[in-house]
Formats: C-alpha cells, structure tokens, sequence
C-alpha cells in the first residue's frame, strides 16, 4: 500500500514520527485503552484536548488514534495508513476538538462504541513527553496508570475484604505487588494493581469469580 502522508515519516526503530508526544504517545494510549476495553467495538469516538486538538492533523495524532485502536504500536509503519486500514476492518471513528478542564494539553478522551447496543466504554490519557503516557479515567473512574507493569484493574460496590481477598491470591501464587491504590467516588471503587511479573490466567480467573466486580481487566 502506497504512503500518503509525507509529513508523516518513519524516524526509526523507536516510532513512527513526527512527534514523540503527539503521533507515539498518542498511538500508545489508544493501543493501551483498546486492550482495556471489550473487543467488538465498530465505533470510536476521540474527544480532542488542548494541543492535540490544535496539531492532530499536521503531527499525526488523528493516524496515531486510530493506528493504535487497530492494535498498532508506536513503531509500527501501519500507523501511516491507519485510516485505510480502519476501512478495511469496518471501524467507524470521529474527532471532536472539546476542552477536557484542568488536564494536561496532550490529552484524549476516548468513547468505544458496540454494534449490540451495549454500554459505550469512556477511556481518557494523556501523552507525557518522549512517548510516555498515563491513562487517568475508565469507565468515568479517575486513576493514574502508566503502563509499565501488569496490572489489574477492578471495579466495584463499596464491600468488606475485596483488597485482603485479591492480596491472598496473589501471595498464595508468589506474587509480589508492586503498588496497590484505591480511588473511591461514592460507593463505587477502583481498584489498581501492579505486580512485578505477568499473572497466570487461573489466578485472574479466581480473583475474577471471588467477589461482585463491575468490571475487571488484565493488562499484561
């Protein structure tokens, strides 16, 4: 496939360019949030702030967006025709330049949208400077996650015991956790789990069937 966007040029093994902060950052947050979503989405929605919202044609954000909701990394050279490629899979997407409130300029808001009527799926991170990210909402929770590590993430009612729970099977597997935070709005809770190694899928799957979580979700 030919390339079609000439400012839009492949630096090196490290990303494609032109900026660490506008085209891989903003490629890495999207391949993050689409590995924090449900699969099955057709429809993407990006809420643009501050700089992203002024540049995102001229730096490549719009083609890193949807590169990295396609699962394409920083480095991969699909990103230069991610709008083809979108075609191609029958995703459906739009950019919407809106103000986010006190968040950092390079920040997306992103609303994964399902062909079966489903819940739409509301993720937002900011790029950072050199390609580092942090994702800072899901599902309308405020965290603070940099994609560093394996981690879980857990949502749920307010309950006794979900944190000894998820610490004992952990231990119990020879887990250590790095970092463990909480963040509360009501009775909702989220709860964010780093660990020092990827987690075997029958730990996941006993924390998953332990307690009541509105949602739960692994990144490796």
């Amino acid at each position: 496939m030919a390339v079609n966007a000439s400012i839009f040029d492949i630096l090196g093994p490290v990303m494609v360019g032109p900026s660490s902060s506008h085209t891989a950052g903003a490629a890495k947050i999207a391949n993050v949030a689409r590995r924090m979503v449900d699969p099955g989405f057709n429809e993407v929605d990006f809420y643009l702030h501050g700089s992203f919202a002024k540049t995102y044609k001229g730096h490549g954000t719009n083609r890193a967006l949807v590169g990295g909701v396609l699962g394409y990394g920083p480095d991969d050279d699909r990103i230069i025709n991610a709008f083809e490629y979108a075609k191609e899979a029958g995703l459906n997407y739009k950019f919407i330049e809106t103000d986010l409130g006190e968040v950092h300029p390079n920040t997306v808001r992103m609303v994964f949208k399902y062909p079966d009527g489903r819940n739409p799926i509301d993720i937002q991170g900011s790029s950072i400077g050199g390609g580092a990210i942090v994702i800072n909402k899901i599902y309308g929770n405020p965290i603070e996650y940099y994609a560093k590590r394996p981690t879980l993430f857990m949502a749920y009612g307010e309950q006794k015991g979900v944190i000894a729970f998820v610490s004992n099977i952990l231990y119990s597997n020879g887990y250590n956790i790095h970092e463990m935070k909480t963040i509360k709005d009501g009775d909702n809770v989220m709860l964010v789990c780093e660990l020092d190694e990827p987690l075997i899928p029958e730990a996941l799957e006993k924390i998953k069937n332990g307690k009541d979580f509105t949602f739960i979700k692994y990144i490796d």
